[in-house]
């Protein structure tokens, strides 16, 4: 099945936009301002389109209740920015508005992080570091999909190896479906198995 399709899709820089995101990992990939952003935002909500249709799991999005669609598909931003207070809390946040109980120490394991770091202040983090409490955090409410919108175009080489290894991580043995926006052709051809170019808010090819 496939987990996102994009029919005749216009909306700001997009403009009639046809394509298919299939699991259980895909990328848009294209120049910065060529509505990569717009897209993603599109996919659980955070916008609706002008034109055309969104559909998850062959379902229109606008059929979906936003809060139910957004719990089980989660944006993770360009630029990480963590609440006050410390590791923990900011991991914990969306799984205790759920009433959920959510093993922190395990989930910063998942990402790389030393179970220590639950103590530390987020904001005294790395940018690296933070990106992979923002990943523990939306893995925390335990979704089906992660939208990720260039996830390490704020970090260093050391710093990007560090998040790819985690969402290929992610991936693999959580099951985690990943869209990712990216303007790195290379990073697109090592983390998705489905690339779609997108340019000036139009499809150019699909690969």
């Amino acid at each position: 099945m496939t987990l996102f399709r994009l029919e005749g899709v216009s909306f700001r820089a997009l403009e009639a936009v046809d394509a298919e995101l299939p699991g259980p990992s895909s990328c848009v990939w294209g120049p910065s301002g060529s509505g990569k952003s717009t897209l993603l935002r599109l996919l659980n909500r955070l916008a609706d389109p002008a034109r055309g249709r969104v559909l998850f799991e062959e379902r229109d999005v606008r059929e979906l209740d936003p809060l139910v669609l957004r719990r089980r598909v989660v944006l993770v931003q360009q630029l990480p920015v963590p609440m006050p207070g410390t590791v923990l809390d900011n991991v914990a946040y969306g799984a205790r508005l759920l009433r959920r109980h959510v093993d922190v120490r395990g989930l910063l394991e998942r990402v790389g992080l030393p179970p220590s770091y639950a103590d530390r202040d987020a904001r005294r983090l790395s940018v690296g570091e933070q990106q992979r409490v923002m990943l523990a955090r939306a893995l925390a409410i335990e979704p089906d999909v992660l939208l990720l919108d260039e996830p390490t175009s704020a970090l260093d080489g050391r710093a990007r190896a560090q998040v790819e290894e985690t969402l290929a991580h992610v991936r693999r043995d959580l099951g985690t479906s990943l869209v990712l926006v990216t303007h790195d052709r290379a990073q697109a051809e090592r983390l998705a198995d489905h690339v779609v170019e997108l340019r000036r808010g139009r499809v150019r090819v699909a690969a």
